[in-house]
């Protein structure tokens, strides 16, 4: 089973975290069912970017970026070159090591 190593956050992984998740798992999905509320203002739809985060070990082993995640992207608050949406990135058996962004463009967060 993947490991996918959260790096910290000051609000959402203060400590960081190393999550198990069964290969097919979306990065996002890993997340929050580990407890980790990112942001997906879409409801993991690929309509917005408020999951973005950034792929800083297994980039490679990703399924492949789709035209609409890509058109997404460059609108992402600090976008780099292993960015990706992490409600359309899925886990393969390799493991990763995932940075989510300070902020995002969201302007109204739920629940709060």
């Amino acid at each position: 089973m993947p490991k996918i190593t959260v790096l910290p956050h000051s609000e959402l992984a203060p400590e960081g975290a190393v999550l198990n998740v069964p290969a097919g798992t979306s990065i996002c999905e890993a997340l929050l069912d580990n407890g980790i509320e990112i942001e997906h203002a879409c409801d993991m739809s690929c309509a917005c970017t408020t999951c973005h985060c950034i792929v800083r070990k297994g980039f490679d082993s990703l399924n492949e970026v789709e035209e609409c995640e890509d058109d997404l992207l460059d609108r992402a608050w600090g976008l780099e070159a292993q960015s990706r949406l992490s409600c359309q990135a899925i886990v393969s058996t390799e493991d990763l090591t995932v940075e989510i962004p300070k902020y995002t463009i969201n302007h109204a967060k739920e629940n709060h």
